[in-house]
């Protein structure tokens, strides 16, 4: 009724100017649907009528929520992935000096940067940070949660003050009612593998279980859960992923090169279970807000859960 109101205003605002010095010229005023389609002032001047027609009221329905719940995801996600890089920038040139010729671990972040876009400013200030006094270098740690309905949970970290980490950590965890898990207890559950992530939409799986035999992958797995992110238009994103081992993954990188198939740049490690379980509707609730707080937080990398 809000957005009805102002559009209303402002055609007759738009109608008065030129009948200003004469108000008499507004003949009628006619609301179409209700009201709250269209409304049209008829203007009468010298025997001539014009019209001015409101547009129709933009109403934000479940599937624009949706699409903006996904646009903030994917901004999060950009984010995130653009904070990271700038860590490992900080801590590359920690190790190894500022010149990525003669930094190779550098030059490598450096490329994958580029190709992922990454502003220029976001580089430039990295490198310049890593050379102030006092900055401390970033660390990868790993904190275990446990989840809801017997979910195990593993939180990658990257940072450079361990205690603000964990005490952020620790906070969420409390006040999303769940636990802090001691050290291995659900490391066990997961392994660590290099994963090819690409748009379903790009290939089918039986193109890709070619790729993955040809390269010597093993296995490729199924999207199934929609993605936390969308492409420009607001349509949602599925992935397969392909399952490597570090020695294989190269491989798998250049038969996809040569299939003209496009895959994510920001390719890398992740952990899979291996056993997922299932839980009811409740716990799958709690643990997505679990996770979705762990992953605002600044040093927090990714999340991993064996949840199904």
């Amino acid at each position: 009724m809000a957005a009805f109101a102002r559009a209303f205003g402002a055609l007759i605002q738009r109608s008065t100017l030129s009948s200003l010095k004469n108000p008499s010229l507004i003949r009628r005023i006619e609301f179409l649907e209700l009201g709250l389609q269209c409304v049209r002032v008829v203007v009468s001047d010298a025997q001539q009528v014009r019209q001015f027609r409101a547009f129709q009221p933009v109403f934000m329905g479940r599937r624009s929520c949706k699409i903006a719940g996904r646009k903030d995801a994917q901004n999060l996600k950009k984010m995130k992935r653009n904070s990271k890089i700038g860590k490992e920038i900080v801590a590359a040139i920690k190790k190894g000096g500022p010149s990525p010729s003669s930094n190779t671990v550098l030059a490598a972040i450096l490329d994958k940067a580029r190709a992922l876009d990454v502003p220029k400013e976001i580089i430039e200030r990295n490198i310049k940070k890593a050379s102030e006094k006092g900055q401390d270098t970033f660390i990868e740690k790993v904190y275990e949660v446990y989840g809801f309905g017997g979910v195990g949970m593993v939180v990658e970290v990257l940072t450079d003050k361990i205690t603000r980490s964990v005490a952020e950590i620790r906070n969420v965890v409390k006040d999303c009612g769940a636990k802090l898990a001691d050290p291995g207890s659900n490391m066990f559950k997961f392994r660590r593998v290099r994963v090819v992530n690409i748009k379903s939409g790009d290939a089918d799986k039986d193109q890709l279980l070619s790729v993955a035999l040809d390269a010597g992958a093993e296995d490729v797995i199924e999207p199934t859960n929609i993605d936390d992110d969308d492409d420009d238009d607001g349509n949602e994103k599925r992935y397969y992923k392909i399952i490597t081992s570090s020695e294989g993954y190269e491989d798998v990188l250049s038969k996809l090169r040569e299939e003209g198939i496009p895959f994510e740049q920001d390719n890398g490690y992740e952990l899979l279970p291996l056993n997922p379980i299932e839980v009811d509707d409740e716990a799958m609730d709690l643990n997505k807000e679990l996770i979705s707080k762990l992953l605002e937080l600044d040093d927090v990398d990714a999340v991993y859960s064996d949840q199904k």
